[in-house]
């Protein structure tokens, strides 16, 4: 008998337990992954393609169902890890040891209804199935043209641009499988929070007179969570955000712009939804707290340090255009119309038409988000160079042994000895499939993305040079930097004018590495918990064209179902497809394809001076290096994370504030002092919270939809049923003599 975590494993060698000496390099692997297997466990039952496809459907319908939302909600493959557990193993306690034949008298083709016990590692295989994916920038492509630009698109092409741009990434994935999971120095930490969570449900519970056991914790949180999310989803809406200093001064637009949570400073603002709380930037409950300290104080000085100091200084005449928002403006601070400046037929920039009409404007939160993004860009690279560099440099020297032969350790002994590699060629085939794929996207349908052969090969090349490196640093110091800007800024430089070529691009460098990514941190926790790599192959190749699947049709059907989608303006009182999210991407678009960089940051636009934040980014690491090394007394200095401070609150917009106040201070409360206070209470309750209240308003916000939204009824009309704060004159311009619609001209 093993002892773990106040539980217990039974390793009777007989069932086919094998226990080794734990020779892993890594500590951190040493304490948290148990040097143990059975290879007679089951795995790739029927029960795991049952529950792995059923959850796979719902998540990533759920995912971009709320994606549209004016609150957007992820759920993640965590709730999917609670909710498939009872139902796992009373499915192996109720069904007949039957064995069912696919095909008669095939032998080969058949199954066992009940297999044995619901194993753990057949819980993880699910748990991987379900949350495969990453079709969001295609399905980003799909919304921008059909409801922003208010053009067609084959929906041939848009599927197949949903499915290269999420298979892409395998290729990348097992070119450096030797390095990036076989090797033990590449160890994913983020994986052992995973490990650490499915021990605690698989390992035997003994429930306390009085207390509850997980699960029966889940379903009442659950329960809870389902019911109340009525409220804020439709029986008043606005108490999803509250903003006190609007509702005292109705009249001022200074005040609203400070008060209002959702286009505001949001001070004094808050909100009671869940979705506020974990909306845009996820469930504050699965971070951890030096990181949410470092978001707040990120949040802190964008918002109320920078934003203000630049708003009310008019840099980039700023008081002629909202305070904050994602979307772009003329030089008399009304919204930019990007019909007067393309061309219909080619839809390209008519460069004339541009500069007799205006110079693309941009509100100064708009220009702070490019700035700091391409801070945190050098200053990531610098970061984990002087913090981490020497490890990343020596694991990469014992990965280069390990793939030559010389190196091995428990977990890959015990792989080896029972399981069959996925043999090389797989990949490579399938990359060859892809690409022929992605050229017959790009270059056939008419040529609507408007990407020639070669930028889907250089899209390639770039995502196939950064997975290495950055993954490195991924699997090393659990922090990453992504490809969005500079690919965006890359293709902007070489194909000019053409928004679709930006967009398009930009998918299929950043999001096939980001999936590739994705793809070996799933197969590194395959590695921990033992699964058949060739079991790991199947189901996250179905669970990645499953979802993106689902993606699309979802998506598809959507914005062909609900009525001016993304266009607050026209949308019903009360209604919340509002899409910002999208409108981000809409706004991209624009500024680095339609326009480009060269008319956005260079001598031909206003913003030129933003790329000064590159040499501040790469600089601003240094001295807190320093200083954290010069006075390692004060503990404190080593959490200081200058790319986390950077970027941590430069999502607003599309994120709000009231959203970063609600967030830090729900996940401060939980990840800091009940942490510390009731430590017990924390690790027992806190994952199985936050994958309860993701799931009670996933599953009431979609039964509201089908029921009560998608025949036009949105809510009750009253002052609460309003899906806003009641700030109307945030996102006015304060500047004299600028004239906008429902704004007081001063």
């Amino acid at each position: 008998m093993k002892e773990a975590e106040g539980r217990q494993y039974n390793l009777d060698p007989t069932e086919g337990w094998q226990v080794e000496a734990n020779d892993h390099p890594i500590e951190e692997v040493r304490l948290t992954v148990d040097p143990i297997d059975n290879p007679n466990l089951p795995v790739l039952t029927w029960r795991a393609w049952v529950l792995g496809v059923t959850s796979c459907v719902m998540l990533s319908f759920a995912n971009t169902f709320f994606g549209y939302r004016s609150n957007q909600l992820y759920i993640s493959s965590v709730c999917v890890q609670i909710i498939t557990l009872p139902i796992g193993r009373f499915l192996a306690k109720t069904l007949p040891n039957k064995k069912v034949n696919v095909i008669p008298f095939a032998n080969w083709a058949s199954f066992s209804l009940n297999p044995g016990p619901f194993s753990m590692k057949e819980h993880c295989l699910i748990t991987i199935l379900a949350g495969a994916g990453g079709s969001g920038g295609a399905i980003g492509i799909i919304t921008i043209v059909k409801a922003f630009y208010h053009r067609k698109i084959n929906p041939i092409a848009a599927f197949l641009l949903v499915q290269t741009t999420a298979l892409l990434g395998y290729s990348w994935a097992g070119i450096y499988k030797k390095y990036l999971v076989d090797s033990p120095y590449m160890w994913w930490p983020s994986n052992l929070v995973q490990v650490s969570l499915f021990k605690a449900l698989h390992l035997n519970e003994n429930r306390e007179k009085g207390s509850l056991t997980r699960f029966q914790f889940f379903i009442t949180v659950f329960i809870g969570s389902f019911a109340y999310y009525v409220i804020p989803g439709f029986l008043f809406p606005s108490v999803s955000v509250i903003s006190i200093l609007c509702l005292l001064y109705r009249n001022s637009i200074t005040m609203h712009q400070i008060g209002s949570g959702l286009n505001g400073l949001g001070i004094g603002s808050f909100g009671l939804d869940w979705s506020t709380v974990a909306g845009f930037l996820g469930s504050p409950l699965a971070t951890p707290a030096t990181a949410i300290f470092n978001i707040v104080v990120s949040y802190i000085l964008f918002v109320y340090v920078l934003l203000p100091l630049g708003y009310w200084t008019n840099i980039y005449n700023a008081k002629r255009f909202p305070l904050i928002s994602a979307n772009v403006f003329d030089s008399y601070g009304q919204p930019y119309n990007i019909t007067r400046i393309i061309n219909d037929n080619t839809f390209t920039l008519n460069v004339y038409q541009e500069e007799a009409y205006s110079k693309l404007n941009i509100t100064f939160s708009f220009a702070l988000v490019y700035g700091t993004s391409f801070a945190s860009l050098t200053a990531s690279i610098m970061h984990v160079a002087l913090h981490h560099g020497k490890d990343v440099w020596k694991m990469m020297k014992n990965s280069k042994e390990y793939a030559q032969g010389s190196v091995e350790d428990v977990h890959n002994r015990l792989m080896k000895r029972n399981y069959a590699s996925v043999p090389q060629w797989w990949f490579f085939v399938l990359l060859v499939a892809i690409v022929f794929l992605s050229f017959l996207t790009c270059l056939g349908f008419d040529k609507q993305l408007q990407l020639p052969w070669w930028g889907v090969l250089l899209a390639g090349a770039m995502a196939l040079l950064f997975t290495l490196p950055i993954g490195v640093i991924v699997a090393t110091t659990n922090t990453g930097v992504g490809l969005n800007v500079l690919s965006e800024y890359i293709i902007g430089l070489m194909l000019p004018g053409k928004p679709l070529a930006n967009v398009t691009f930009k998918t299929y460098s950043m999001m096939s590495m980001a999936q590739a990514l994705t793809l070996l941190c799933d197969l590194n926790l395959g590695h921990y918990m033992k699964i058949p790599p060739r079991s790991m192959f199947i189901a996250q190749f179905a669970g990645t064209m499953i979802s993106s699947t689902v993606s699309y049709g979802t998506a598809w059907f959507i914005l062909d179902t609900v009525e001016n989608i993304c266009e607050p303006s026209k949308l019903p009182q009360g209604s919340p497809w509002t899409c910002p999210g999208d409108d981000v991407f809409y706004n991209a678009s624009i500024i680095w394809g339609l326009v480009g960089p060269k008319r956005m940051f260079g001598k031909l636009g206003h913003y030129s001076a933003l790329n000064f934040f590159f040499l501040i980014g790469f600089l601003l690491p240094i001295p807190f290096w320093y200083l954290a090394k010069s006075f390692p007394q004060y503990k404190w200095l080593k959490y200081i994370h200058i790319p986390l401070l950077i970027s941590g609150g430069s999502g607003v917009p599309p994120v709000h504030s009231v959203n970063y106040i609600m967030w830090g201070f729900v996940g401060i409360f939980f990840n800091h002092y009940v942490y510390k206070r009731h430590k017990n209470w924390w690790a027992r309750h806190t994952y199985v919270m936050s994958a309860a209240l993701d799931a009670g308003v996933a599953f009431m916000g979609i039964l509201i939809f089908f029921s009560l939204q998608s025949h036009n009824i949105f809510g009750i009309d009253w002052w609460g049923g309003n899906a806003n704060d009641h700030c109307p004159l945030a996102s006015c311009p304060v500047a004299h003599g600028v004239v906008v619609e429902n704004c007081p001209v001063l």
